[in-house]
């Protein structure tokens, strides 16, 4: 689904980024969670812990609660629930393969830019609730968001009914494609492949410039532009530079898996 498409039916759904947000307990409310169940394929007998895992930590803010109401505790339990059940498929899987190498392949599999992915294909961003600000600022097609809000909901499905229908939803959604992804991504780091792609081709490096750094000292998110000759071959999202970096590397790779051309100019 096109980024415009997605955009329409946010507004359409949620009245504007200035809008209401709707009611937990609504009749739209309750008709979204029943969406999102039809799509994660788990029925919630608890619908309590698919309310928080949707309970981004800006919403918390503004309603006066404490900070620990939000998704982030299920985000943590998710993300260790989302390792288990991935390094378990990767071990059966690949049985002759090193654990250099099965680390690599998870970190494919389980890293912000692929559940950003899964995400979008779930339309997940529609139904997390945040502040009206966090909205109207791109909150629900922010990755880093999608991301956290997918770990926190594997890990309400966890809570709601155990590992079998945690792996479940995982399976569904994250492992789906799984050889496709592995196949289209190097076990090497992103930065490691852009590089070697470029200097194949020219000697130097691409370079990496921080755009912007948002957000108070303990919850910062980077965003950051790699760049060669001065043309701009991706930009990325991270909580630290490191990571924002890596992002910017997977946006350009993605543009050369796509049969763009590598740059022909040259850096001093």
């Amino acid at each position: 689904m096109g980024v415009g498409t997605s955009i329409r039916r946010i507004l359409g759904r949620w009245g504007g980024p200035f809008g209401p947000e709707p009611a937990a307990d609504s009749a739209g409310g309750e008709q979204s969670l029943i969406a999102l169940e039809a799509k994660l394929g788990h029925v919630f007998r608890d619908r309590g812990l698919l309310r928080n895992a949707l309970l981004h930590r800006s919403h918390i803010h503004v309603t006066g609660q404490d900070r620990e109401q939000s998704n982030e505790r299920l985000e943590f339990l998710g993300d260790a629930v989302l390792g288990l059940v991935v390094n378990d498929l990767l071990f059966a899987t690949f049985p002759e393969s090193s654990e250099g190498d099965l680390t690599k392949m998870k970190s494919l599999l389980v890293c912000g830019a692929r559940l950003s992915e899964v995400a979008v294909a779930a339309d997940l961003g529609i139904h997390i609730r945040m502040s009206r600000s966090e909205a109207a600022t791109g909150g629900r097609l922010r990755s880093s968001i999608l991301a956290d809000t997918t770990e926190a909901l594997i890990g309400a499905v966890y809570l709601d009914a155990g590992l079998p229908a945690a792996r479940a939803v995982v399976e569904r959604l994250v492992l789906k494609g799984a050889e496709r992804v592995l196949k289209r991504r190097s076990l090497r780091n992103y930065k490691s492949r852009l590089q070697e792609m470029i200097q194949a081709a020219h000697k130097s490096p691409p370079r990496y410039k921080v755009l912007s750094v948002d957000g108070p000292d303990h919850d910062r998110l980077f965003k950051v532009a790699v760049t060669f000759d001065g043309e701009v071959l991706g930009t990325g999202e991270g909580r630290n530079k490191k990571a924002a970096e890596q992002h910017a590397a997977q946006q350009a790779l993605a543009k050369f898996d796509g049969d763009a051309d590598i740059p022909s100019g040259s850096e001093d």
